[in-house]
């Protein structure tokens, strides 16, 4: 069975255009027939689409750069070059995508094949024939493909499940998961059975059903990191209802009452809403004698609290029953925003323009231009081509490039850096 992974980082990137043609028409009985280079392919994108039958990051474990296909190069008599096909990757349903530099949220993929471009692949290059003009009838000059984008990126799975079972180790979820549910979690009694949370399908009738989940058993101190518990409950953040389950035998001398309250506790440090979120209280074990005796007690504790608890023993399938029917009213009478979706609609970001270019001075004292628009201008110039160099110093100073460079300073002489190429100022 493959270990589940729940948050992985990767690089991606588009791929690069094919090159325009620098091509002219050459045929018998047809004097002067002009420049007929074809436009070069669009490149791939790397593009992530969500999958039911993906339930775990571990692929992306193998391998952790994504590199989509290039376009094809133009060809004469106004042939375009092909496009290079997307690079698709399959990631579980819940899979929220995150800027690996800044952690800004990208996206959220919660549907079946819902696809978000991650990396978006270089148009290709357009060909000689498309700077033909009245006065220039044999253009030599073409583009060069524009290269991709790229990114450094975390993913995130968070599970999609209606109802968290939340509990220490020892309290009975995975087998009360077991029970209700087809799912089949490892049962045994140490701490920590419970090594990765496990999903299934609770269903009351033809149209009733809700998606539970086990997750490790928390601890005291799990959301400052401590034990298994702190590494899964970003997963609660999506459910609309917590289930808590609590050892009523008090196995190993604890106290469930305690338990709870802990529980609520460490919920709320790591998210002020998530202790407010719905729930329902279920005291386990009641097969057992002390079990039924805990029981009692707890349940004059709960009625002082106005909190409904309900007396199960999920190894005997004792009340389970009524338990998930309670559970299901409960969910079906709750909001359906989870408390992921509540955070989203206040978390409104707000556009700022970003400039066109900066620049900035390295440690030898060249100057650094940075900027997504120059870049794509200067990867796309084939230096060795006369008109191409021209066309590019034009772009440049229309874009106020050379003007910037000499309030900044720049003298003749000063290396002057863009992306991967760097240049030597003259004015």
């Amino acid at each position: 069975m493959a270990s589940f992974i729940d948050q992985v980082t990767i690089n991606v990137t588009g791929g690069t255009g094919g090159s325009g043609s620098k091509s002219m028409h050459r045929a018998k009985y047809v004097p002067l027939g002009g420049p007929d280079g074809g436009d070069g392919g669009h490149a791939g994108s790397v593009i992530l689409e969500a999958d039911a039958s993906v339930r775990t990051l571990i692929d992306f474990t193998w391998l952790d750069h994504y590199v989509a296909p290039d376009g094809i190069k133009g060809g004469k008599n106004n042939c375009f070059g092909a496009k290079g096909e997307d690079k698709v990757l399959k990631v579980p349903l819940g899979t929220v995508v995150r800027d690996s530099a800044t952690g800004e949220q990208l996206g959220d993929l919660v549907e079946q094949g819902q696809r978000m471009v991650v990396a978006q692949g270089g148009r290709g290059g357009r060909g000689n024939v498309h700077f033909k003009t009245s006065t220039h009838q044999a253009p030599e000059l073409y583009e060069k493909g524009e290269p991709g984008e790229e990114r450094r990126l975390r993913l995130e799975l968070k599970l999609l499940a209606d109802v968290g079972l939340v509990g220490f180790p020892n309290a009975g979820k995975s087998t009360l998961l077991s029970v209700v549910t087809a799912a089949r979690p490892k049962i045994a009694n140490y701490p920590f059975t419970t090594l990765e949370p496990q999903l299934g399908v609770v269903r009351l009738g033809e149209q009733e059903s809700f998606v539970l989940a086990d997750l490790p058993g928390l601890v005291e101190g799990a959301a400052e990191g401590h034990g298994l518990g702190h590494r899964f409950l970003k997963h609660l953040e999506r459910t609309r209802l917590l289930l808590f389950i609590l050892d009523a035998a008090g196995t190993d001398g604890r106290d469930p009452l305690a338990d709870f309250e802990i529980l609520r506790a460490e919920l709320k440090r790591y998210h002020a809403g998530m202790a407010a979120l719905p729930m329902v209280v279920a005291a386990n074990k009641l097969d057992l004698e002390e079990g039924r005796a805990g029981f009692k007690l707890l349940e004059k504790a709960f009625k002082r609290k106005k909190i409904p608890l309900f007396g199960i023993s999920a190894a005997a399938k004792q009340g389970t029953p009524e338990l998930m029917r309670a559970v299901y009213e409960k969910m079906k009478a709750s909001p359906s925003v989870t408390l992921q979706e509540k955070a989203a609609s206040v978390d409104r970001k707000v556009y700022k323009p970003e400039p066109r270019f900066t620049i900035s001075r390295d440690k030898d004292g060249g100057y650094v231009v940075e900027g997504r628009e120059v870049r794509k201008w200067v990867s796309m110039t084939d230096f060795d081509n006369a008109e191409a160099a021209a066309k590019l110093k034009r772009v440049l100073t229309k874009m106020g490039l050379e003007k910037a460079l000499k309030e900044a300073g720049v003298a003749e002489g000063d290396s002057v850096r863009v992306g991967k190429d760097e240049f030597f100022y003259e004015p």
